[in-house]
């Protein structure tokens, strides 16, 4: 852990500045694309966005994305997230060189040229890659460059947002797949990193800081922010399921997917040409939803335009990332509704953001913090969780995977993002043993060995004990067989035939987790069991009797009892 954590402080840093150059390279691709000049200063597009450009831009930068797919690396297309996942859980987190250049050179053409998208999705992945990549220049499990990769991950979305809390949660919710101290300390050591280089590459502060003024702390309010929170539920399931949808649509298409990008992006350019807000990253917009300074209209067309540019793009496999466009989208939906509600329309909009994110990426904890971070108001934190949590609710009951997963199980590899303690953790191993086992002696003779097995044995293994009952050995039917084919002599004893093997044993009071570990490393079906005074065995632990401790957990889970029974109700007769 200490080791890890200390590896994290370089890959923190290594991520802050990818970040920064990121930021650059966006704001130099959007320079030279939208106003001709070479310069790396912040540029918004929809300043420049008008004419038959609009459309030609974000084609030219897709046509570029495409080859770079094709002839670079294909992981550079998609969300950026799924592939990071994907590296984890079946690539033994092992991301490439040319992926950590790749990535964040095409998703600056992508934003830079109208690219619905920011910057998150890119920056995980090459941050990820920065991780995966040191890993992998010393000897390190696949466990520890997981963390190292996640690290990274969470170091780059730490610079970007200024939210070191919430990219800590998205490691623990979507990354790590586990809750481990040789994890978390190094993760949180990695985006702390991030946090503290970003005041000095990036800026200080909430990105989108809310001056606005929440509804009072009145009994209504989380109720109401709950019942936001299941419209957010219901707009990013039909956002997750019109994504997928296009995509087949893409899939169907009788062109190589090189041209796909091309292809989306001349809905971008007809959305650009409708609002050019929906264009690039949008920051912007998410500060106005803050300040609720958008109404009526102009509300309601960055909420379906942008929706429907992002999912283009998105399904046409150019690169590109889902955080921004699903605060833009929550936050729209969130100011329309903040509208006809009391308070600020800027806290509902917050909300809103939450609620959409949270709900996608089935992540509730960073979807809650995630917005508070952003706009530095601690005092909505409890409005925020029940949006979270109602939304995360609906998705979990109307879509089987979430948006980032999805794209995973397409490809044949599902996973499950709900964790639970292993039921072999938990379970002591006399729970699960068979006690008092049948044995045989270390004096019986072959012969009558040979004959016990034909005529009297019960089961395939049986533990063979010395004089005082400690085991020595394991015979099994498959030892007999050999035997009867081996010129051995009929009086040689088990004792004798054992003496050149190793024997694994466990104590009762042991996890059954270690059992099963015994069971892998020693290539058995079978572990005794001792006293661990004595010695003695005590009981015999087979790979069936592992199995038990799950259908244990399963039954717990699935069969419901009343402990506290009812009065029944006395006859009508009686009772007058």
């Amino acid at each position: 852990m200490l080791l890890l954590a200390a590896m994290a402080l370089v890959i923190g840093s290594g991520g802050a500045f990818a970040a920064w150059a990121l930021l650059k390279l966006i704001a130099l691709a959007t320079n030279l694309a939208w106003f001709g000049r070479l310069s790396a200063a912040p540029a918004n597009i929809a300043d420049a966005a008008f004419g038959p450009m609009v459309i030609v831009i974000p084609v030219v930068g897709s046509l570029i994305i495409g080859l770079m797919a094709r002839f670079g690396s294909e992981k550079i297309r998609g969300h950026g997230i799924p592939e990071a996942i994907e590296a984890i859980l079946f690539g033994q987190s092992r991301l490439s060189a040319k992926v950590a250049i790749l990535k964040p050179l095409s998703s600056a053409i992508s934003i830079g040229s109208g690219g619905p998208f920011g910057a998150e999705g890119p920056i995980i992945m090459t941050g990820g890659a920065i991780g995966s990549l040191f890993a992998q220049c010393f000897h390190l499990s696949a466990a520890e460059r997981k963390t190292l990769l996640v690290a990274g991950a969470a170091a780059g979305m730490t610079a970007i947002f200024g939210t070191a809390v919430a990219a800590i949660l998205l490691a623990v919710e979507v990354l790590l797949f586990e809750w481990k101290p040789r994890s978390l300390v190094p993760v949180v050591a990695g985006s702390l990193t991030a946090f503290a280089w970003r005041p000095v590459l990036i800026g200080a502060g909430p990105l989108f800081p809310f001056a606005g003024h929440p509804p009072a702390a009145e009994w209504w309010v989380l109720p109401v922010a709950a019942g936001l929170g299941v419209l957010g539920g219901l707009l990013a399931a039909l956002l997750s399921t019109s994504l997928y949808r296009i995509e087949d649509l893409f899939h169907r298409l009788p062109i190589h997917w090189m041209w796909w990008p091309a292809l989306g992006a001349i809905i971008v350019g007809i959305g650009g040409l409708i609002d050019p807000r929906v264009l690039g990253a949008g920051y912007g917009n998410i500060q106005d939803l803050i300040d609720g300074s958008l109404a009526g209209q102009a509300l309601l067309l960055l909420l379906v335009t942008k929706a429907v540019v992002w999912l283009v793009a998105l399904g046409s496999g150019t690169s590109g990332g889902v955080l921004a466009p699903l605060l833009i989208i929550g936050g729209a939906l969130g100011a329309v509704v903040g509208h006809f509600l009391p308070g600020d329309v800027g806290f509902w909009a917050l909300l809103g953001m939450a609620a959409v994110m949270s709900a996608a990426m089935r992540a509730p904890l960073t979807g809650a913090v995630f917005a508070v971070e952003l706009t530095g108001r601690l005092d909505a934190l409890p409005a925020t969780i029940a949006t979270a949590a109602a939304s995360y609710a609906v998705a979990v009951l109307i879509l089987r995977r979430s948006i980032l997963t999805e794209k995973i199980s397409r490809r044949g590899r599902h996973i499950l993002q709900e964790y639970a303690v292993d039921p072999l953790a938990v379970t002591q191993v006399a729970q699960i043993m068979s006690p008092n086992p049948e044995t045989l002696p270390t004096t019986m003779p072959m012969s009558d060995v040979l004959r016990f097995f034909t005529d009297e044995a019960r089961h395939r293994t049986y533990p063979v004990t010395d004089a005082a009952q400690r085991p020595v050995g394991l015979v099994s039917r498959a030892d007999v067989l050999r035997w009867q084919v081996s010129e051995l002599a009929e009086d040689t004893s088990l004792g004798n035939l054992l003496s050149d093997r190793s024997l694994p044993l466990a104590y009762p009071d042991m996890p059954s987790i270690v059992v099963a570990d015994l069971m892998v490393a020693e290539d058995t079906g079978r572990v005794s069991v001792i006293d661990r005074e004595s010695g003695r065995i005590v009981g015999i632990v087979a790979r069936r009797d592992l199995l038990q401790a799950r259908a244990g957990q399963r039954r717990d889970e699935q069969q419901r009892e009343c402990f506290v029974r009812r009065r029944a109700a006395r006859p009508v007769e009686e009772a007058r």
